[in-house]
């Protein structure tokens, strides 16, 4: 009797388990059957990118940079110009212009002292007149003219001896053809004037600068501006700075023009 019972159950159960397997044959073979009729655009994609050489803005980019150069070239003088020549005439300065670098750096002998200036490209930079002043000037000229721009570069100034030990550096900046000094800071260590180093930058941050130079006394302001002027640090390397700074502007961005576009152009 008991072999009797479980013989339909065993049936039945071997039924459950083959419709189970029937059932999951079944539908791996329609799921892999239907995969292989699904394009397979993600693998097409990445394909044809990879084998593209440019983008489709690229000629158009290419075009405006040759233009852009080409004007350029056809408006820079093929000739020194006369700032230039006359400066380097005079012969009281040794210039350091490093292509593709922003800073320029002069340097000369004044007998025991070397100085050094240095001033970047990337300071170079139009101020508008302040509020009082841009009254007045419209007030002389009128109103149908435009106020000028004033321009402005940051300059510093480094003399060192080589009698004594330290370091004079005078921040200063050009404006109207004229050198305005902002403060004049002595340092006990002439290298950590011109060190360029992190440890070095907060050194500096620590030191006293010395005090604003228009809170000094008049005839301490002139005897500084006398110093000055005896170096040749005048009115005429005012002149010269900025104009020499758009100068080497105009022939680094005339370079980058041609480095990007031949680069987009590969």
């Amino acid at each position: 009797m008991l072999a009797a019972r479980t013989l339909p159950r065993l049936a039945a159960t071997s039924g459950r388990i083959s419709s189970r397997q029937l059932s999951s044959s079944f539908v791996s073979r329609l799921l892999t059957r239907t995969a292989s009729h699904i394009p397979t655009a993600t693998r097409a994609f990445s394909v044809s990118a990879r084998f593209l050489k440019a983008g489709s803005s690229d000629v158009s980019l290419s075009q405006k940079l040759a233009e852009e150069l080409k004007y350029e070239n056809e408006a820079k003088e093929d000739a020194e110009p006369e700032f230039l020549r006359m400066f380097n005439a005079q012969g009281i300065w040794e210039m350091r212009d490093v292509p593709g670098d922003n800073e320029v750096v002069l340097t000369r002998q004044f007998g025991d002292e070397n100085i050094r200036i240095v001033f970047s490209i990337a300071d170079l930079q139009n101020q508008d007149p302040s509020e009082f002043e841009q009254d007045l000037e419209e007030e002389e000229r009128g109103e149908d003219e435009q106020p000028s721009q004033s321009e402005i570069l940051r300059t510093v100034v480094s003399i060192t001896k080589s009698t004594v030990p330290g370091a004079l550096e005078i921040d200063m900046t050009c404006q109207n053809d004229q050198f305005l000094v902002e403060n004049i800071t002595f340092y006990k260590d002439a290298k950590l004037g011109s060190d360029n180093s992190v440890e070095a930058d907060w050194k500096r941050r620590g030191l006293y600068i010395g005090p604003e130079f228009n809170t000094l006394d008049v005839s301490l302001q002139e005897g500084f501006e006398k110093f000055l002027d005896e170096r040749d640090i005048s009115e005429g390397l005012a002149y010269f700075l900025p104009h020499y700074a758009h100068h080497k502007e105009q022939r680094e961005y005339a370079q980058w023009l041609d480095n990007v576009n031949k680069f987009v152009d590969a």
